[in-house]
């Protein structure tokens, strides 16, 4: 190709190659269709380029979904670990039966329905749902939906995990499995579209080009501390409430039987989640093919980080040396990790990691408060899942409201930096909270009512795994090492 050009550009400049391969004769006429052949050529080549640099883009775009959603479903494992060690080891079985079934459950109801209410734009898209794309019709004719489809999914389980900690050890599996279908196919797809379509009230395009809201800026929640935490977390706090607490728990005489029977299982599914968390917060800039990209999945990392380690040590602090009894609590340290993580994933893209570390100090603080409060109340919560997702899913959006600074050119619009955003992440806060919990009452009272929702008291003295499970334990009798018993389960 180089050897044309050159040859055509001697033509056109009215010189003879060095070669001689073309006559002096006819040279006006061959200059003038070699100058259309030269524009021609450089057109196939500038279009073959374009092609090229659109197809490496999307396989670049392609690879990163995929490395970052397979940690966030790694992240179910974490969640299972968590769960199982928090709970007496008669409901292991219980437990990982129910973390499987919202998996389950959260895909095929994201294939049905979630995809569709929550990312199915019509030709004329309202402000409150999405609608079509049910069953993943038409998504066949562009298959780079079919990534996003997947990434999106694995957000949707985890709201029904949330919520299957805070009922856990006496709770019906029918039940729960009900509101977790319901769940997933309406309650979260819901807010999905509000903030995460482009068309929802919370934030979409106006006729002049220009981000905005009902309510003024767009909502500010990256990775979905609003979207997913405060809704698990607020799904969370009503099952508790509705189901009651386990048997015997707020009696004095009991109190020591309720501790979860594996500090290494929660110890472990915090470090799988915390692992997650660097698919789940850095994997929401949706694309990875420029150094913007790059930049900005960096940033998410660093403040991913940052974050929940002010967060756990001040919780791990404030146990030891504030709060009664005043031990190393390390169930306490796991948690306040968790806040910390779900406190910076609304504005990880949108502010500096000095800020960071400030949100998770506050974060810590309103998890221990929060935690205590349940307490104060009688609300058991298993896993103190309202506490680590609520309260801090709450903190959250309202700290993308207060920090990050509009010059800086990464999306911030805090007050702390004369932004306006607070006003929308403070009204957008109290209505997915409310969305969330309403109907999440709506679901779980009549199930109580029917009976379908609470084990029976022998359910809960025997454990459900020696009830409904097969087999009947979690774990074998005794635990042997070189052929001596060094455990025995009570």
């Amino acid at each position: 190709l180089a050897q044309v050009i050159l040859v055509e550009a001697f033509l056109l400049s009215g010189q003879e190659p060095l070669d001689g391969t073309v006559p002096h004769s006819g040279r006006a006429d061959m200059s003038v269709v070699t100058a259309e052949s030269i524009y021609l050529k450089l057109g196939h080549i500038n279009s073959d380029m374009d092609t090229m640099q659109t197809d490496y883009e999307e396989c670049l775009d392609a690879i990163w979904m995929l490395l970052a959603m397979p940690l966030v479903f790694f992240m179910h494992a974490g969640l299972g670990l968590l769960e199982a060690g928090s709970v007496r080891f008669k409901n292991t079985q219980n437990i990982l039966t129910k973390n499987l079934l919202v998996v389950c459950i959260g895909f095929l109801t994201w294939y049905a329905f979630g995809y569709a209410l929550g990312f199915g734009l019509v030709d004329e898209p309202n402000r409150f749902s999405g609608g079509q794309h049910f069953l993943m019709v038409d998504l066949w004719k562009d298959k780079s939906r079919l990534r996003v489809w997947l990434f999106q999914g694995t957000f949707c389980a985890t709201g029904g995990t949330i919520v299957s900690g805070a009922m856990a050890e006496r709770t019906k599996l029918r039940g729960f499995g009900i509101y977790t279908t319901l769940m997933t196919a309406f309650i979260y797809p819901l807010v999905v579209y509000w903030v995460w379509s482009g068309s929802g009230f919370l934030n979409y395009t106006d006729a002049d080009g220009k981000k905005v809201s009902v309510f003024g800026p767009p909502l500010i929640d990256f990775a979905g501390s609003g979207v997913v935490h405060l809704v698990g977390g607020i799904g969370a706090l009503c099952g508790a409430i509705v189901v009651g607490p386990r048997k015997d728990r707020w009696d004095p005489a009991h109190a020591d039987a309720f501790f979860g029977h594996s500090i290494p299982f929660c110890v472990l599914g915090v470090f799988f989640l915390w692992c997650g968390w660097y698919g789940f917060n850095p994997g929401n800039v949706g694309q990875l093919h420029s150094k913007a990209d790059a930049y900005a999945v960096g940033l998410v990392a660093v403040n991913t980080t940052l974050a929940p380690c002010v967060s756990g040590l001040l919780v791990f602090f404030l146990r030891a040396r504030v709060v009664e009894p005043k031990r190393l609590d390390v169930g306490g340290f796991c948690n306040g990790i968790l806040a910390g993580l779900v406190s910076v994933s609304a504005g990880c893209a949108t502010i500096k990691p000095w800020e960071s570390i400030i949100i998770g100090l506050i974060a810590g603080i309103l998890y221990q408060a929060a935690s205590m409060l349940l307490k104060r109340f009688q609300v058991d919560d298993v896993v103190d899942a309202f506490a680590v997702h609520g309260a801090s899913g709450c903190w959250a959006v309202l700290a993308a409201g207060l920090f990050g600074n509009p010059d800086e050119g990464v999306g911030g619009n805090g007050l702390f930096y004369g932004g306006n955003q607070l006003w929308t992440q403070l009204i957008a806060m109290l209505i997915i909270a409310s969305w969330a919990g309403v109907l999440s009452l709506a679901i779980l009272v009549p199930l109580k009512r029917l009976g379908m929702l609470r084990l029976s008291d022998d359910f809960q003295d025997s454990g459900a795994d020696a009830m409904e499970h097969t087999p009947e334990k979690a774990y074998n009798d005794s635990l042997k090492v070189c052929g001596e018993e060094i455990v025995q389960w009570a």
